[in-house]
């Protein structure tokens, strides 16, 4: 080991649960859903049956504060001299401030009510996301009141023999664990700069000997940032100013629920319906999905909450405005539409091929032009030679590029491949008399199950 860069630091714990917190800890550290967090949040603070009394275990749980009670904050400090150690508790108690924007700070942070209801006292009595919420929700309000961790951020420098090729390791190594030693909070993987300050490295001193293995050199190429989890996207509203602890959970199942996103992987990926709804608001609505004026709205209304505005002045500007935007669509056909969604979806649905050749070129005709179409199942792409080309495929991209092929088409058809020759699909669809499989415009009947015999009556 040629070289040690020592730099002591100083890591503060973070403040107490409130509502967006607590769904974004939940869902990184439990796989709860926002909906779940909730819901299994209110059964615990209605409380639980004990010994014949219902008591509540937390603090109400939809709230932006991060202050607690001076009796808990007593309450915590004395706890954590008793069972944790003295060293543990800082000289004077921990203040916190919200940095959300727009924060109502009428509630406490979720906390818990007695903090002498350990998680292990508590856990037979609760079920199984009862238990894991609620020792989430304690071990973060007692860590809040706890001192800070200290650790030396280094830079290893390791030499070979030569000392012509040198490694350098980063990271750090914590000399106290402070609050650490009872709760660590989740990261999101977009956050690389405290992924690199996390990551913890062994005690060691310069011409330390250091065992041999094998190196591997691997090569990484700059990736898209990552696609929203649930935990990412309530962080994002609420650095945005959109929402209120008590509609996060809400918003986020209603985009599932409408089959406007999916989840696969903990992650949202934009279904073809989601990706329809937002080309047509951004085309004909975009100041009402902007974030920065559903911000200032959200801003508008505190100011009529705290008496800084009337409410028919606010609403009238509102409703001035909006109702001309939606007199302007009225006059819109059904073809200015599917041009500007199909212009606005276009570099989705129809990506740059590989050969250079035109992506919206009909493979099964061989002169139309594909675009977005209208049928009284839906939007999906067709081909501009109908009723000739009866060309169709559902609305996803041709490069498949979230996960989804064109296997299932519009009204449940089936690709099963394509013609070995000329490259056009071969589908099976179902035809008023079963299903069919079909080349362009030629169709084949599939051969249907007989049916057996009804039986005669017995006597």
């Amino acid at each position: 080991m040629r070289s040690i860069e020592r730099r002591k630091v100083r890591r503060n714990p973070q403040p107490p649960f409130t509502t967006s917190t607590l769904q974004q800890e939940a869902s990184r550290k439990l796989g709860m859903s926002a909906q779940t967090t909730m819901r299994t949040a209110q059964q615990l603070y209605e409380g639980i049956d004990l010994g014949g009394e219902t008591v509540g275990l937390i603090t109400y749980m939809r709230t932006d504060g991060v202050t607690m009670a001076q009796e808990a904050v007593q309450s915590i400090r004395a706890h954590i001299g008793k069972r944790i150690g003295a060293a543990y508790v800082p000289e004077k108690p921990r203040m916190y401030t919200s940095k959300a924007k727009n924060a109502q700070e009428a509630h406490e942070a979720v906390r818990p009510t007695d903090i002498s209801r350990t998680p292990d006292e508590m856990a037979s009595r609760l079920n199984h996301d009862q238990r894991r919420l609620y020792d989430l929700i304690w071990k973060r309000a007692v860590a809040s009141q706890m001192e800070s961790a200290s650790l030396d951020q280094v830079a290893v420098d390791i030499a070979g023999p030569s000392n012509q090729t040198v490694l350098r390791a980063n990271g750090s190594i914590i000399t106290f664990e402070g609050f650490l030693k009872l709760y660590r909070e989740g990261r999101d993987d977009t956050d690389k700069a405290a992924d690199d300050e996390s990551r913890m490295l062994p005690a060691m001193s310069e011409k330390d000997p250091l065992k041999r293995e094998d190196v591997e050199a691997e090569q990484h190429f700059t990736q898209p940032p990552p696609r929203y989890s649930e935990a990412s996207l309530v962080k994002k509203m609420e650095e945005l100013g959109i929402g209120r602890p008590s509609t996060y959970a809400s918003v986020l199942s209603v985009l599932q629920d409408r089959s406007y996103v999916r989840l696969e992987s903990r992650r949202f990926i934009p279904e073809a319906r989601g990706r329809l709804v937002t080309a047509f608001l951004v085309s004909f609505f975009e100041r009402y999905v902007d974030t920065g004026f559903t911000a200032s709205l959200e801003e508008r209304l505190d100011d009529i909450s705290g008496g800084r505005a009337q409410w028919k002045e606010v609403l009238a500007s509102f409703w001035h405005d909006f109702s001309h935007a939606v007199a302007d669509t009225k006059e819109l056909t059904i073809t200015d539409v599917l041009n500007a969604l199909d212009k606005d979806l276009g570099p989705f649905f129809f990506p740059p091929r590989e050969d250079g050749s035109d992506p919206r070129h009909c493979t099964s005709c061989g002169s139309g032009r594909l675009g977005l179409k209208l049928g009284r199942y839906g939007a999906f792409i067709g081909c501009s030679n109908y009723p000739e080309c009866q060309y169709t495929r559902r609305l996803v991209s041709d490069s498949a590029e979230d996960g989804e092929g064109a296997a299932t088409l519009k009204d449940g058809m089936r690709l099963l491949g394509q013609h070995p020759e000329t490259n056009e699909d071969i589908t099976v669809r179902q035809g008023p008399t079963g299903f069919t499989c079909s080349k362009v415009n030629q169709t084949r009947r599939t051969r249907r199950p007989a049916r057996a015999a009804p039986r005669s009556p017995r006597a």
